[in-house]
């Protein structure tokens, strides 16, 4: 399933969201090529989105849930990719 998290990390002068699949990066790779999320969003295991393509992912099929059901979600698929310390 693909989902994402409301748009509240500020970065750049914008809010952004989180976009990730909880089956698959295939999947997740696949959704955002569809709705032209360029790849240079993908980090580790999500794509960031601004707040202004928010509404147009949920139109597009993704699931709303808060940040830390997102990151439950990807850590019981086995898709979680922390941060390297340090990093």
């Amino acid at each position: 399933m693909i989902l994402i998290d409301p748009p509240l990390v500020p970065r750049y002068g914008r809010l952004w969201s989180h976009l990730a699949s909880d089956a698959s990066y295939d999947e997740l790779h696949a959704f955002a090529r569809d709705l032209g999320i360029p790849a240079r969003g993908f980090d580790r295991d999500h794509y960031d989105v601004p707040s202004e393509r928010y509404a147009a992912v949920l139109a597009a099929g993704a699931t709303a849930v808060t940040s830390r059901e997102l990151v439950a979600r990807l850590t019981a698929a086995g898709l979680r990719r922390r941060k390297r310390a340090g990093g």
